[in-house]
């Protein structure tokens, strides 16, 4: 009998065993997905940032350029209509990719936004993966689609802990209750 109360109030957070909501288990739980948060916003933010201090990234043709990149992706595609677009103005793609990088990348680390960041990040990761990951073999090999499934926590929690979206949340709850009495 004791066993099920305590097992009840661990995964309810109640204070059976020492462990409620104040305690260390209570507290990991709480946090489990901050270091994935940290390691996917400093990634995008390096990713944006390299794309834009790399002045042949942004060019249409030779190595290391988006455009060239995308030439050589397109048929091995797996959808080769999103390359095309890309390549009617390769340095468009790619500076709306850097900057959709360092939007994430910041939205997600500082927590503004934290489902809307995580799925813009979702969806160039999904973008990058249908395209120049796409013929990768075998596909765990290619990074674009782990960082896919990497996001998805991220869009399902959000970002409820240390972030400027919980401190807008406790701030809207702190004057709800002060108008209500």
């Amino acid at each position: 009998m004791v066993h099920t109360g305590r097992s009840l109030a661990i995964d309810h957070g109640g204070t059976g065993g020492g462990h409620g909501p104040g305690g260390l288990r209570g507290a990991l739980g709480r946090y489990a997905l901050l270091p994935l948060r940290i390691f996917l916003g400093v990634t995008f933010v390096y990713a944006g940032l390299d794309k834009l201090t790399d002045p042949g990234f942004f060019a249409a043709s030779g190595t290391g350029s988006i455009g060239e990149t995308m030439r050589q992706s397109r048929d091995a595609a797996g959808v080769p209509a999103l390359v095309d677009l890309a390549l009617n103005s390769p340095a468009g793609f790619g500076y709306a990719l850097a900057a959709g990088e360092l939007a994430v990348g910041i939205g997600v680390l500082l927590g503004v936004l934290g489902r809307v960041a995580a799925l813009g990040g979702a969806l160039i990761s999904l973008s990058l993966w249908l395209t120049v990951s796409w013929s990768v073999t075998p596909y765990y090999l290619g990074n674009d689609l782990a960082y896919l499934m990497a996001w998805l926590p991220l869009v399902l929690a959000g970002t409820p802990y240390l972030s400027l979206d919980a401190l807008l949340a406790k701030r809207r709850r702190r004057f709800g209750r002060h108008l209500i009495g």
